[in-house]
Protein backbone atom coordinates (compact mmCIF):
# COMPACT_ATOMS: atom_id res chain seq x y z
CA UNK A 1 0.00 0.00 0.00
CA UNK A 2 2.49 2.83 1.10
CA UNK A 3 4.27 2.12 -2.94
CA UNK A 4 1.14 2.75 -4.31
CA UNK A 5 0.92 5.82 -1.95
CA UNK A 6 4.35 7.35 -2.72
CA UNK A 7 3.69 6.52 -6.44
CA UNK A 8 0.20 8.70 -6.51
CA UNK A 9 1.95 11.00 -4.39
CA UNK A 10 4.73 11.79 -6.41
CA UNK A 11 2.63 12.48 -9.47
CA UNK A 12 3.45 15.80 -10.59
CA UNK A 13 0.20 16.76 -11.98
CA UNK A 14 -2.75 14.51 -10.84
CA UNK A 15 -6.40 14.23 -11.86
CA UNK A 16 -8.06 16.07 -9.38
CA UNK A 17 -9.88 13.43 -7.91
CA UNK A 18 -6.32 12.29 -7.14
CA UNK A 19 -4.64 15.27 -5.46
CA UNK A 20 -3.78 13.92 -1.90
CA UNK A 21 -2.48 16.35 1.28
CA UNK A 22 -1.18 13.28 3.76
CA UNK A 23 -0.41 9.78 3.55
CA UNK A 24 -3.69 9.26 5.50
CA UNK A 25 -5.87 11.13 3.24
CA UNK A 26 -4.57 9.18 0.22
CA UNK A 27 -4.86 6.03 1.65
CA UNK A 28 -8.76 6.63 2.68
CA UNK A 29 -9.59 8.38 -0.27
CA UNK A 30 -8.22 5.52 -2.28
CA UNK A 31 -9.92 2.53 -0.37
CA UNK A 32 -13.02 4.74 -0.42
CA UNK A 33 -13.30 5.49 -4.08
CA UNK A 34 -11.09 2.71 -5.80
CA UNK A 35 -11.85 -0.34 -3.32
CA UNK A 36 -10.18 -2.40 -0.63
CA UNK A 37 -7.68 -4.01 -2.82
CA UNK A 38 -6.55 -1.19 -4.92
CA UNK A 39 -3.24 -0.68 -2.65
CA UNK A 40 -2.36 -3.99 -3.41
CA UNK A 41 -2.67 -3.67 -7.16
CA UNK A 42 1.06 -4.45 -8.74
CA UNK A 43 1.93 -6.61 -5.74
CA UNK A 44 2.34 -9.83 -7.75
CA UNK A 45 4.55 -8.54 -10.32
CA UNK A 46 6.85 -6.79 -7.30
CA UNK A 47 6.77 -10.42 -5.97
CA UNK A 48 7.60 -12.44 -8.65
CA UNK A 49 11.15 -10.21 -9.26
CA UNK A 50 12.11 -9.42 -5.99
CA UNK A 51 13.18 -13.37 -5.42
CA UNK A 52 15.63 -13.56 -7.70
CA UNK A 53 17.01 -9.68 -7.72
CA UNK A 54 17.52 -10.36 -3.78
CA UNK A 55 18.83 -13.36 -3.75
CA UNK A 56 21.57 -11.68 -6.48
CA UNK A 57 21.81 -8.74 -4.54
CA UNK A 58 22.61 -10.48 -1.00
CA UNK A 59 25.15 -12.91 -2.51
CA UNK A 60 27.18 -10.32 -4.53
CA UNK A 61 27.10 -7.87 -1.25
CA UNK A 62 28.58 -10.67 1.22
CA UNK A 63 31.03 -11.98 -1.84
CA UNK A 64 32.52 -8.04 -2.16
CA UNK A 65 32.14 -6.73 0.98
CA UNK A 66 34.61 -9.69 2.48
CA UNK A 67 36.67 -9.22 -0.33
CA UNK A 68 37.18 -5.40 -0.49
CA UNK A 69 37.26 -5.54 3.33
CA UNK A 70 40.40 -8.54 3.67
CA UNK A 71 42.10 -5.51 1.46
CA UNK A 72 41.13 -2.38 2.52
CA UNK A 73 40.97 -2.81 6.55
CA UNK A 74 42.54 -6.51 6.70
CA UNK A 75 39.32 -7.80 7.55
CA UNK A 76 37.84 -5.51 10.00
CA UNK A 77 34.46 -3.95 8.68
CA UNK A 78 35.53 -1.06 5.75
CA UNK A 79 32.58 1.33 5.88
CA UNK A 80 33.94 1.76 2.20
CA UNK A 81 33.88 -1.53 1.70
CA UNK A 82 30.18 -1.62 2.29
CA UNK A 83 29.38 1.38 0.38
CA UNK A 84 31.39 0.08 -2.70
CA UNK A 85 29.59 -3.62 -2.28
CA UNK A 86 26.08 -2.31 -1.82
CA UNK A 87 26.61 -0.25 -4.95
CA UNK A 88 27.94 -3.33 -7.14
CA UNK A 89 24.75 -5.32 -5.56
CA UNK A 90 22.69 -3.06 -6.77
CA UNK A 91 23.37 -3.24 -10.97
CA UNK A 92 22.25 -6.82 -10.23
CA UNK A 93 19.25 -5.93 -8.66
CA UNK A 94 18.01 -3.21 -10.35
CA UNK A 95 18.28 -5.29 -13.97
CA UNK A 96 15.54 -7.70 -12.60
CA UNK A 97 13.78 -5.10 -10.79
CA UNK A 98 13.30 -2.44 -13.42
CA UNK A 99 10.86 -3.97 -15.64
CA UNK A 100 8.94 -5.22 -12.53
CA UNK A 101 8.57 -1.20 -11.23
CA UNK A 102 7.68 -0.16 -14.22
CA UNK A 103 4.60 -2.02 -14.53
CA UNK A 104 3.85 -1.89 -11.34
CA UNK A 105 3.79 2.00 -11.31
CA UNK A 106 1.78 2.13 -14.45
CA UNK A 107 -0.83 -0.04 -12.89
CA UNK A 108 -0.91 2.02 -9.51
CA UNK A 109 -1.53 5.64 -11.23
CA UNK A 110 -5.19 6.81 -11.32
CA UNK A 111 -7.32 5.40 -13.65
CA UNK A 112 -4.61 3.46 -15.17
CA UNK A 113 -5.81 1.44 -18.36
CA UNK A 114 -4.52 -1.74 -17.36
CA UNK A 115 -6.56 -4.14 -16.11
CA UNK A 116 -3.47 -6.89 -14.98
CA UNK A 117 0.25 -7.24 -15.46
CA UNK A 118 0.10 -8.98 -18.58
CA UNK A 119 -2.48 -6.79 -19.89
CA UNK A 120 0.55 -4.28 -19.04
CA UNK A 121 3.61 -5.75 -20.41
CA UNK A 122 2.02 -6.38 -23.65
CA UNK A 123 0.30 -3.17 -24.05
CA UNK A 124 3.97 -1.47 -23.42
CA UNK A 125 5.94 -3.24 -25.32
CA UNK A 126 3.93 -3.26 -28.34
CA UNK A 127 2.94 0.84 -27.72
CA UNK A 128 7.07 1.86 -26.71
CA UNK A 129 9.05 -1.12 -27.36
CA UNK A 130 11.03 -3.00 -25.18
CA UNK A 131 13.44 0.07 -24.36
CA UNK A 132 10.36 0.98 -22.55
CA UNK A 133 11.39 -0.79 -19.64
CA UNK A 134 14.17 0.14 -19.24
CA UNK A 135 14.06 3.91 -20.12
CA UNK A 136 14.67 4.43 -16.21
CA UNK A 137 17.26 1.99 -15.79
CA UNK A 138 20.04 4.65 -15.70
CA UNK A 139 18.26 7.06 -13.51
CA UNK A 140 17.27 3.95 -11.37
CA UNK A 141 20.73 3.51 -10.85
CA UNK A 142 21.49 6.97 -10.12
CA UNK A 143 19.01 6.82 -7.17
CA UNK A 144 20.20 3.58 -6.06
CA UNK A 145 23.18 3.45 -6.10
CA UNK A 146 23.67 6.06 -3.81
CA UNK A 147 20.59 4.67 -1.91
CA UNK A 148 22.38 1.68 -1.01
CA UNK A 149 25.59 2.68 -0.44
CA UNK A 150 23.90 5.00 2.25
CA UNK A 151 21.60 2.10 3.49
CA UNK A 152 24.43 -0.30 3.99
CA UNK A 153 26.80 1.78 5.54
CA UNK A 154 23.85 2.96 7.85
CA UNK A 155 22.96 -0.30 8.91
CA UNK A 156 26.52 -1.43 9.57
CA UNK A 157 27.51 1.60 11.19
CA UNK A 158 23.89 1.15 13.23
CA UNK A 159 24.91 -2.79 13.77
CA UNK A 160 28.86 -1.94 14.94
CA UNK A 161 26.93 0.67 18.48
CA UNK A 162 23.73 -1.63 18.90
CA UNK A 163 25.67 -5.31 18.67
CA UNK A 164 29.23 -4.59 18.87
CA UNK A 165 29.40 -8.38 19.00
CA UNK A 166 27.71 -8.90 15.46
CA UNK A 167 25.45 -12.02 16.98
CA UNK A 168 22.39 -12.88 15.33
CA UNK A 169 19.76 -10.74 17.67
CA UNK A 170 16.07 -9.89 16.02
CA UNK A 171 15.70 -6.36 17.69
CA UNK A 172 19.12 -5.11 16.66
CA UNK A 173 18.30 -6.07 12.86
CA UNK A 174 15.05 -4.98 12.96
CA UNK A 175 15.80 -1.02 14.68
CA UNK A 176 19.44 -1.12 12.25
CA UNK A 177 17.41 -1.59 9.03
CA UNK A 178 14.46 0.50 9.91
CA UNK A 179 16.59 3.27 10.57
CA UNK A 180 19.39 2.64 7.53
CA UNK A 181 16.12 2.17 4.78
CA UNK A 182 14.64 6.09 6.52
CA UNK A 183 18.21 7.58 6.48
CA UNK A 184 18.55 6.39 2.67
CA UNK A 185 15.09 7.18 1.56
CA UNK A 186 14.73 10.69 2.79
CA UNK A 187 18.51 11.36 1.29
CA UNK A 188 17.17 10.17 -2.28
CA UNK A 189 14.10 11.33 -2.18
CA UNK A 190 14.41 13.54 -5.44
CA UNK A 191 15.56 11.36 -7.35
CA UNK A 192 12.85 8.58 -6.69
CA UNK A 193 10.37 11.67 -8.07
CA UNK A 194 12.39 11.77 -11.62
CA UNK A 195 12.22 8.36 -11.54
CA UNK A 196 8.52 7.95 -11.37
CA UNK A 197 8.05 10.51 -14.11
CA UNK A 198 10.45 8.59 -16.19
CA UNK A 199 8.32 5.40 -15.76
CA UNK A 200 5.09 6.81 -15.84
CA UNK A 201 4.95 9.15 -18.34
CA UNK A 202 2.31 11.81 -16.90
CA UNK A 203 0.59 12.53 -20.01
CA UNK A 204 -1.15 16.01 -18.37
CA UNK A 205 2.27 16.66 -16.60
CA UNK A 206 4.14 16.74 -20.15
CA UNK A 207 1.27 17.80 -22.23
CA UNK A 208 1.58 21.07 -19.55
CA UNK A 209 5.07 21.85 -20.67
CA UNK A 210 4.52 21.03 -24.69
CA UNK A 211 6.35 17.60 -24.41
CA UNK A 212 6.08 15.76 -27.34
CA UNK A 213 6.85 11.95 -26.90
CA UNK A 214 8.22 10.41 -24.27
CA UNK A 215 10.79 11.54 -21.47
CA UNK A 216 13.86 10.14 -21.17
CA UNK A 217 17.31 10.63 -19.37
CA UNK A 218 17.87 12.32 -15.85
CA UNK A 219 18.48 15.57 -16.72
CA UNK A 220 15.06 15.89 -18.18
CA UNK A 221 13.41 14.43 -15.85
CA UNK A 222 15.14 17.41 -13.07
CA UNK A 223 14.35 20.15 -15.29
CA UNK A 224 10.52 18.81 -16.06
CA UNK A 225 10.09 18.80 -12.19
CA UNK A 226 11.93 21.74 -11.45
CA UNK A 227 9.56 23.05 -14.44
CA UNK A 228 6.10 22.06 -12.51
CA UNK A 229 6.90 21.73 -9.02
CA UNK A 230 10.04 24.04 -7.77
CA UNK A 231 12.33 22.45 -5.14
CA UNK A 232 9.23 21.07 -3.35
CA UNK A 233 8.19 18.73 -6.83
CA UNK A 234 11.72 17.40 -5.68
CA UNK A 235 10.28 16.18 -2.19
CA UNK A 236 6.55 15.07 -3.13
CA UNK A 237 6.22 11.77 -1.39
CA UNK A 238 9.24 12.10 1.19
CA UNK A 239 6.65 10.66 3.76
CA UNK A 240 5.55 8.02 2.28
CA UNK A 241 8.74 6.38 0.82
CA UNK A 242 10.07 6.57 4.36
CA UNK A 243 7.09 5.01 5.72
CA UNK A 244 7.54 2.53 3.09
CA UNK A 245 11.20 1.72 3.56
CA UNK A 246 11.43 1.42 6.84
CA UNK A 247 9.40 -2.02 7.43
CA UNK A 248 10.89 -2.73 4.09
CA UNK A 249 14.53 -2.62 5.49
CA UNK A 250 13.95 -3.88 8.89
CA UNK A 251 12.06 -6.89 7.24
CA UNK A 252 14.64 -7.77 4.66
CA UNK A 253 17.93 -7.36 7.07
CA UNK A 254 15.94 -9.45 9.77
CA UNK A 255 14.85 -12.49 7.25
CA UNK A 256 18.34 -11.70 5.69
CA UNK A 257 20.22 -12.44 9.41
CA UNK A 258 18.19 -15.08 10.08
CA UNK A 259 18.56 -17.11 7.12
CA UNK A 260 22.17 -16.49 7.67
CA UNK A 261 22.26 -17.05 10.89
CA UNK A 262 20.61 -20.72 10.67
CA UNK A 263 22.62 -21.50 7.22
CA UNK A 264 25.81 -21.34 9.34
CA UNK A 265 25.03 -22.71 12.19
CA UNK A 266 23.58 -25.93 10.12
CA UNK A 267 26.87 -25.68 8.33
CA UNK A 268 29.04 -25.47 11.16
CA UNK A 269 27.04 -28.83 12.80
CA UNK A 270 28.00 -30.61 10.05
CA UNK A 271 31.50 -29.98 9.82
CA UNK A 272 31.49 -31.05 13.81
Amino acid sequence: PCALLQTRMQSLQPDPKAQYRSVYEALKKIVLTEGLWRPLRGINVTMLGAGPAHAMYFACYEKMKKSLSDTLQHGGNSHLANGIAGSVATLLHDAVMNPAEVVKQRMQMFNSPYKSVLSCVRTVQRTEGFGAFYRSYTTQLTMNVPFQAIHFITYEFMQEHINPLREYNPRSHIVAGAVAGAVAAAATTPLDVCKTLLNTQENTALSSLNISGHLSGMANAFRTVYQLGGLWGFFKGVQARVIYQMPSTAIAWSVYEFFKYFLTKHRLEKRT
